[in-house]
């Protein structure tokens, strides 16, 4: 099948993506900051008879992230699809004295899939073939602080670069998923109890239902009914009432 990269693939979404490009004949090159457990992930997918090639990197460094682009680069060892997924919860107010965390938050996620989706882009319409996937989130459709307007960004990012790729042989895909069982959540300290079970999604049911509609070319990934559903009303309604349901959602940020 050919060469997957991933970043943040050692946990939740990302491994995710890693376990089903493997099962699908896909070698891997893993990206994440945590060696130990790029390791650990790479024992699990040798198992599946896979190559695996680790790329220990931190992508809020800006050197590290050009380490990334010159592997997507690499015309030797071309990736074939690249998934985009590192990412984080960024619950910090607006209005908080230290912006730090909105700093890392669009370095990692703002930046990082910006040169990223831009270098893979660049490699493999030379080629005249690849996907990129770009790990969104439902958050972009309504307004919960910068972290949606993050992941609003990542989705009109994903729109434009399929339209500068359209006609070359490359796809791209925004994902973008509602409330997914992972670390993820755990990390940003939303309790599964104050979520209705309706609206939690198993990353891997996830992660099979956005590779098909990768196949498929599909621009936007919303992986379940309900989530479409529920995100057709948020983008139809008026905005002063998504701004409610937001605020209610949101209620329980803190600085």
């Amino acid at each position: 099948m050919g060469i997957a990269l991933v970043t943040g693939g050692t946990s939740g979404i990302g491994a995710a993506f890693a376990r089903a490009l493997a099962r699908r004949g896909y070698d891997l090159v893993l990206v994440a900051r945590d060696e130990a457990r790029l390791a650990e992930m790479a024992v699990e997918l040798r198992g599946l008879g896979r190559e695996v090639e680790l790329l220990p990197a931190d992508l809020s460094d800006r050197a590290d992230v050009a380490r990334v682009v010159t592997r997507l680069e690499d015309t030797e060892r071309p990736v074939d699809m690249l998934v985009n997924n590192a990412g984080f919860g960024v619950h910090t107010r607006i209005t908080a004295v230290d912006p730090s965390p909105h700093d890392l938050g669009l370095e990692v996620m703002v930046r990082a899939v910006l040169v990223l989706a831009g270098a893979a882009g660049r490699a493999m319409s030379a080629r005249g073939r690849g996907a990129i996937v770009n790990v969104s989130s439902t958050a972009g459709f309504i307004t919960m602080g910068s972290y949606s307007a993050i992941k609003a960004y990542v989705t009109s990012l994903s729109e434009g670069l399929a339209n500068e790729l359209h006609g070359t042989g490359v796809t791209v895909t925004a994902l973008c998923p509602g409330w997914v069982r992972t670390e993820f959540h755990q990390r940003a300290g939303i309790r599964s109890s104050s979520i209705p079970k309706s609206l939690w999604l198993d990353a891997d049911k996830l992660v099979e239902t956005s590779l098909r509609d990768v196949e498929q070319g599909r621009v936007i990934s919303m992986p379940s009914v309900r989530y479409r559903v529920l995100i057709w009303f948020a983008r139809h309604i008026p905005r002063s009432l998504n701004r409610w349901v937001s605020r209610k959602i949101s209620s329980s940020r803190r600085d």
